[in-house]
């Protein structure tokens, strides 16, 4: 009897800590869903996480970020290349959704990217490095509507 009741325990104490352990398995591309604001940059900003590979056991990631001066669009930062690669316009649909900027234009800060460097908005692009075509997920919407 008392090996029952270790095991029922056993099985319910895993249940209940599975959701928690792995929230996102089983996702290849996720999004944060609460904006965070930062006092330094003045922007809010979520994380899309993603794996470029089905088989990948990780997530990589990179940072959306709003801003409010800028209320139509939510940019694409690469952390690791440390650039802003494109955009994504709030609000959109169908295939008129997302300005990918080209190698040359791609820089560190946001101010030195001219608007006429961002391309007319297409479709969703491909998950960052997959080889398979399979399109990222628009960005959640939710943006604040203060400012900090």
């Amino acid at each position: 009897m008392k090996a029952i009741r270790v095991l029922l325990l056993a099985v319910t104490l895993g249940a209940a800590a599975a959701p928690f352990a792995s929230a996102h398995y089983g996702y290849r591309q996720y999004y944060d869903t609460t904006w965070a604001y930062s006092t330094t940059y003045n922007y809010y900003y979520v994380t899309y996480y993603y794996q470029p590979v089905v088989t990948q056991t990780t997530y990589d990631y990179h940072y959306c970020i709003y801003y409010p001066s800028q209320p139509n669009y939510i940019y694409y930062y690469n952390p690791v290349s440390q650039v802003y690669w494109g955009r994504y316009e709030i609000g959109s649909k169908g295939d008129k959704r997302y300005s990918i900027l080209a190698d040359k234009d791609r820089k560190k800060d946001l101010k030195e990217i001219p608007e006429k460097a961002f391309p007319e908005p297409g479709k969703m692009p491909t998950i960052p490095g997959a080889k398979d075509s399979v399109a990222m997920e628009p960005p959640p919407e939710n943006v604040p509507k203060d400012k900090k």
